[in-house]
């Protein structure tokens, strides 16, 4: 049986918010979200998890040698149709995940929509280029912004989420998973959401700038990272989990494809980290629940919790 020692998962936690710190700093003095550098350190500190673990696991050895890539959810993926299928699922899913929230903001009348014209966006559009430029219609722009949400979210943005991800569901998921799956779930969840405070503080994702914000993008953190650890904890690999990472991060600005002209939106509600993000991620928990998908974990023998070793020989 694997079960990681405190220390280590402590060593972990602390490792992740320090980096993530220690990366994000000069932006506080360099002009915040608008600081030339901002486009460089953020990508940087998404990696930030990945360090912390290989450092933890490479120096405090919680793992044996042997064992670290597929504790990891590295490799191997088996079986390799099971892990293939959901990392499929893991990639799309998301996308419709967050179209929903849209669909969910607007049902509560958090975003006024315009699925014709696309009058918000062109706005955005026509404000960004000289006075007179020849544009292409709004909704054709629209349909090739979403043509390369898949393309993104399976290449750059799959990239930069497994900075995250080995840290968070390859690492911290099934090291806190002897608690049992719920602790380890909501836990995780609210460690990957402080772990932004460093950017969310700047007015990043909600545009507040003191602890509201840090607790918006917390609850966000969890209602998705139940998912993701879901994901994670069904396959028995990380590689789901990075690949709708990457979605989430590609098609997060949807809503500011769709709303109406003359109108505004507050992420903090009609956002997909925000309320309507937490609606949406509820009822899918509920979902699995109820489907009893998250007894299904196969990395895990009948004690609650244990990750089991490879077998030796």
């Amino acid at each position: 049986m694997i079960r990681i020692g405190q220390w280590a998962t402590v060593s972990f936690i602390v490792l992740a918010l320090g980096l993530a710190w220690l990366v994000a700093l000069p932006l506080w003095f360099t002009g915040g979200l608008a600081s030339p550098l901002f486009g460089i350190l953020v990508p940087v500190m998404m990696f930030t998890p990945t360090i912390a673990a290989v450092i933890v696991v490479l120096a405090l050895r919680p793992v044996p040698k042997g064992q670290r890539l597929r504790f990891l959810g590295l490799w191997p993926p088996r079986p390799a149709k099971r892990v293939v299928w959901m990392t499929v699922l893991g990639l799309f899913a998301p996308f419709v995940l967050i179209l929903a929230t849209v669909l969910v903001a607007a049902l509560c009348g958090w975003v006024q929509l315009d699925l014709v014209q696309f009058s918000g966006y062109a706005e955005i559009v026509e404000a960004a280029v000289p006075p007179g430029t020849p544009l292409p219609p709004a909704g054709v722009l629209v349909l090739s912004q979403l043509a390369l949400v898949p393309v993104a979210a399976a290449t750059i943005n799959a990239f930069v989420a497994f900075g995250e991800e080995l840290g968070w569901r390859g690492y911290l998921v099934p090291a806190l998973r002897p608690l049992g799956t719920w602790p380890a779930l909501l836990l995780s969840g609210a460690i990957w959401g402080v772990w932004h405070a460093p950017i969310i503080l700047l007015g990043y994702n909600f545009g507040r700038i003191d602890i509201t914000g840090v607790l918006l993008m917390t609850a966000g953190c969890i209602a998705w990272g139940v998912l993701l650890g879901w994901l994670r904890l069904r396959s028995a690999s990380v590689w789901p989990a990075v690949f709708a990472h990457g979605m989430m991060n590609a098609c997060a600005a949807i809503i500011g494809l769709v709303f109406a002209a003359g109108t505004t939106y507050d992420m903090a509600l009609a956002g997909p980290l925000g309320a309507a993000g937490w609606i949406v991620c509820a009822v899918v928990t509920v979902l699995l629940v109820v489907t009893g998908q998250f007894r299904r974990q196969p990395e895990l023998d009948g004690a609650p919790g244990r990750l089991l070793s490879e077998p030796r020989g």
